[in-house]
């Protein structure tokens, strides 16, 4: 079984090398990504039993994540309402908040994030959109090291039944990603190419 520190190590290496595949998909394919999303995910968004009273959160991409607000706006479309994230400190999960694609204005965030005001009520989402730089066919994830997502889906399971759909580039899909007992698994992964329930 790997140390603590081996696995932190091969996680940086990862995330250089991630990133920098990340970068060469965005200036490729980001538009036409985009709109894959939305062919891969919306004839199957019937699975995922979306009620008006379940909140539906993404995330507002930075730097070369693959955008995902365009398939928000479908889903929205369908009347199941939206949620972005809020930091909420840096050891401290997630909040998030109502969002309203066509209405809300946003501000801004650390790392080049946007976000809901304060004035839009704080909720609880049943599923979430999880961005990352790498992910696995087991559900494993590798993010950008600050632990957010890992803390907030943690916290979001011990409330209530989560769905945790992890989004990227398919070039962002591999064999195996480097793990600790801390990570939190995907249930789902969605590409422009596919979307898939993880194994096991």
């Amino acid at each position: 079984m790997p140390t603590d520190a081996a696995i932190a190590e091969d996680k940086r290496a990862l995330r250089k090398r991630m990133r920098a595949l990340r970068l060469v998909a965005d200036q490729k394919q980001g538009p036409d990504a985009a709109l894959g999303l939305i062919a891969a995910f919306m004839p199957h968004l019937d699975e995922f039993a979306l009620t008006p009273d379940r909140i539906v959160a993404g995330f507002w991409p930075i730097i070369t994540e693959i955008d995902v607000r365009p398939l928000l706006a479908r889903i929205e479309a369908r009347g199941i309402a939206l949620a972005l994230p809020v930091p909420a400190g840096a050891d401290a999960p997630l909040l998030f908040r109502r969002w309203r694609p066509a209405e809300d204005r946003l501000v801004e965030g650390p790392h080049g994030t946007a976000h809901p005001p304060d004035s839009e009520p704080a909720v609880v989402p049943s599923v979430l959109f999880v961005p990352g730089l790498a992910f696995d066919g087991e559900g494993h994830r590798l993010g950008q090291g600050g632990g957010y997502y890992d803390r907030t889906l943690r916290s979001l399971r011990r409330q209530h039944a989560v769905t945790a759909i992890g989004v990227g580039y398919a070039v962002q899909r591999l064999p195996q990603v480097p793990h600790g007992e801390h990570d939190e698994r995907m249930d789902w992964l969605l590409s422009e190419d596919a979307l898939e329930r993880v194994a096991g």
